[in-house]
């Protein structure tokens, strides 16, 4: 698995971009997220549908192609250097495939930041556009405007990557012993199961360290995830498997006992409790971004800057 193409860190003074690929977005939480850009002293644009509800699917923030639109337009503004996500929930498959990835290769490179639902964008920025991403919170979730932890985590990534080549927790450690190295991807394990079988899906994580979480997914449902991409082969080769949080998911002690039970016999480093994700205080991490993980410190250590 190659590395992908870093984008540029972003520097004061930068304008971003803020869209809605997934659910709908709280006024008053969007007004507090852009905010806190500010005091990045970045100067935030909302695309035009970030505020819109789809009249007939309440779930979604606007018709599938005007959300696509969006992002398209965001993507290609040449004035504008990162693009963060507004929230997930669900929707981006649906406007994945109506974005302009001919217009959007041929800008350059920028700053994509979001999770959770955003595990499909990440997964097709990779393919498509072959850049890196930064799986970090998102402008109006409830972690981003409330844990100073969050926010600083991704300050840091995005200003002074240099400053955060290990990524750890006190939480961490191993699952299943070993070390190994290759380049980061992951997100919702239910969205990448999702993405199985659709037009430009990666065709197996073989050669990478894969970053699992998830939200709201109990413990049967896990193991048929799982037990989908082993199936499938998807997990074929992969190097080694960092695991985030599973917020809503039921005991950790059930959890943990699928994760092992389903991950255990791969015969990769397993690291568990890396708190990436779904948690109320959660780090940055990128995907695309040759790394080092490490089960017995419970550590992963990019080789490179998340961003150049």
């Amino acid at each position: 698995m190659p590395a992908l193409t870093r984008p540029p860190r972003l520097r004061p003074g930068d304008r971003v971009a803020v869209v809605a690929p997934s659910g709908p977005i709280p006024e008053d939480r969007l007004r507090a997220g852009l905010d806190i850009l500010r005091g990045w002293d970045l100067d935030p644009v909302v695309a035009p549908h970030v505020l819109d509800t789809h009249p007939g699917l309440g779930y979604l923030a606007g018709a599938d192609a005007a959300r696509a639109r969006d992002l398209t337009e965001a993507w290609c503004d040449p004035d504008v250097t990162a693009v963060f996500c507004a929230r997930g929930g669900y929707g981006a498959q649906r406007m994945a495939d109506l974005a302009d990835w001919t217009a959007m290769r041929a800008a350059a490179p920028k700053v994509l930041v979001g999770y959770s639902d955003v595990t499909a964008l990440h997964e097709a920025f990779a393919t498509r556009l072959g850049l890196a991403t930064l799986h970090g919170p998102m402008v109006a979730a409830a972690a981003f405007l409330q844990d100073p932890r969050t926010r600083e985590s991704l300050r840091a990534t995005l200003f002074e990557p240099e400053s955060v080549r290990t990524i750890a927790t006190a939480t961490a450690g191993a699952l299943v012993p070993g070390r190994a190295r290759g380049v980061t991807l992951g997100g919702c394990v239910s969205l990448l199961a999702a993405e199985l079988g659709t037009p430009h899906a990666r065709p197996s994580a073989r050669g990478g360290l894969l970053l699992l979480e998830d939200v709201g997914e109990e413990p049967y449902r896990l193991d048929r995830i799982l037990t989908q991409l082993l199936r499938s082969g998807w997990l074929d080769g992969v190097a080694g498997i960092g695991l985030g949080s599973w917020e809503e998911c039921g005991p950790y002690e059930e959890v943990r006992a699928v994760l092992a039970d389903r991950l255990g016999g791969l015969g990769v480093p397993v690291v568990e409790r890396m708190g990436f994700g779904h948690d109320a205080s959660a780090p940055t991490v990128p995907f695309g971004v040759p790394g080092v993980l490490d089960a017995e410190s419970g550590t992963l250590t990019l080789e490179v800057p998340a961003l150049r």
